[in-house]
């Protein structure tokens, strides 16, 4: 089940597994953080209705998440789940996530020095600098990373140099699913969208964001490499860095609801190239009987 933030598409797994038996295997990637609550808006525990979910809290913030090692342990349940005759719910709107556990990518291995001196260089040159060296070996992949996406760039150059093969080799392409899945999108209007995200940063804002960063800086956030560039975590830390005060926050709170905004639209682009995704208005009266219906899966216990 994939799609932009703010869709819904949580709380209609857990029903979809509820009725089926079924269990939720999680694929969005800041979820995967422990103590990463409010501002990823987390399903709680209450909110899960007793249904088992999977890759959830499972990285202190001071670690990378890795796609590669994403991949292993979300198949290694979903195999799990499978044999045991289970539906295996996959929710999430981190696309590369959904397609390393779905699709045949591989993903090569990292040298720390090469990757250091790329960086370095990144630091000291540019994204837009390495974003031309990119494209005169592998023009490929220069052509679908932003030029202003400086770890996918570093992250690009340092394939093409450990293994000497383009980048583009390892980028995902839509193929057969590798377990015969179901792709379900939910999506709404823009503008409604765009309402929706605005009203989640308020709430999260008023559940008390501030005090869960301020939480997590206690126990490294600031070193996350991953972990610290989460939407809503980094502009409330830089609001602190600037003196944390009232006009510092609320800025913060103006900044999270136009990045996930942005964030929602390249998110909607990332699946819409996926033509096996059949998708739904998440408003639409009906929702959850019709995305049954097309699962085929049967209520649990008939």
């Amino acid at each position: 089940m994939v799609g932009p933030t703010a869709t819904g598409k949580s709380d209609l797994g857990v029903r979809l597994a509820e009725e089926t038996g079924g269990e939720v295997v999680n694929a969005d990637a800041m979820q995967l953080y422990r103590g990463m609550d409010i501002g990823t808006a987390k399903i709680t525990g209450a909110e899960r209705r007793g249904v088992p979910h999977h890759q959830l809290d499972v990285l202190d913030v001071t670690e990378t998440a890795s796609v590669a090692a994403y991949q292993r342990h979300a198949r290694g349940v979903v195999e799990r789940l499978l044999a045991a005759e289970t539906p295996p719910i996959l929710v999430g709107g981190s696309g590369l996530y959904v397609q390393a556990v779905l699709d045949e990518l591989e993903f090569p291995g990292t040298d720390p020095a090469t990757r250091a001196r790329l960086e370095a260089q990144l630091a000291a040159e540019g994204a837009s600098a390495l974003h031309a060296r990119l494209s005169a070996v592998d023009p490929t992949a220069a052509a679908a990373i932003l030029p202003s996406n400086g770890r996918r760039l570093v992250r690009a150059l340092e394939v093409v140099e450990l293994t000497g093969r383009p980048f583009s080799a390892t980028m995902p392409r839509p193929g057969p699913p590798r377990y015969d899945a179901v792709l379900i999108g939910l999506d709404r209007e823009p503008s409604v969208l765009d309402e929706r995200v605005d009203q989640r940063v308020t709430r999260m804002f008023d559940a008390g964001l501030l005090s869960e960063v301020r939480s997590l800086l206690g126990v490294g956030l600031r070193a996350g490499r991953t972990a610290s560039r989460a939407l809503g975590y980094q502009q409330v830390v830089a609001a602190l860095d600037a003196g944390g005060s009232e006009a510092d926050l609320a800025a913060a709170a103006v900044d999270t609801a136009r990045a996930t905004r942005r964030f929602v639209r390249r998110q909607r682009s990332w699946f819409r190239r996926d033509k096996r995704v059949r998708w739904w208005d998440a408003g639409e009266p009906g929702l959850f009987e019709d995305v049954l219906r097309h699962t085929g899966l049967r209520p649990a216990g008939r």
